[in-house]
């Protein structure tokens, strides 16, 4: 029975990590691709000294929309949270670690958030109540 009520545990944990952290970054890569647009995202992250920004700008944009929907569902939930870790990386060695420590600033206090709830899900994966779930018992 302790057993049990472990697992309900983990798994509503990570359930709501999956459902805030992807929120977070779909609502950020929605952001990006509807309100700024691939190009106005490119440009501000020229504008930031992002290199390859053109390339860079789209990939972030799209993985931050996509993988946070996939996220929420549970779906494909450790390549997401790794991919996700790579671009909170990024965004914070080219941009926000000069910033300082809180966001008012600019500086890594969201991308340090964000990049650990991802990292924890990229190790942990999605738990029970997910699609990864019923996709891993269908093989």
């Amino acid at each position: 029975m302790a057993n049990a009520r472990a697992n309900t545990q983990i798994n509503l944990a990570l359930t709501i990590i999956r459902l805030v952290v992807g929120w977070a970054f779909m609502v950020h890569g929605s952001q990006k691709v509807f309100e700024w647009g691939i190009s106005g995202t490119s440009d501000s992250f020229e504008a930031m000294g992002v290199p390859l920004a053109s390339v860079v700008g789209p990939v972030v944009a799209y993985l931050e929309l996509v993988g946070g929907a996939a996220l929420i569902l549970g779906l494909f939930t450790r390549i997401i949270g790794a991919l996700l870790v790579v671009d909170m990386a990024g965004a914070a060695f080219t941009v926000h670690l000069e910033q300082g420590f809180f966001s008012t600033d600019g500086g890594y206090e969201l991308v340090l958030l964000l990049g650990a709830g991802a990292l924890a899900l990229a190790i942990a994966g999605a738990g029970s109540w997910s699609a990864d779930r019923v996709l891993l018992r269908r093989k």
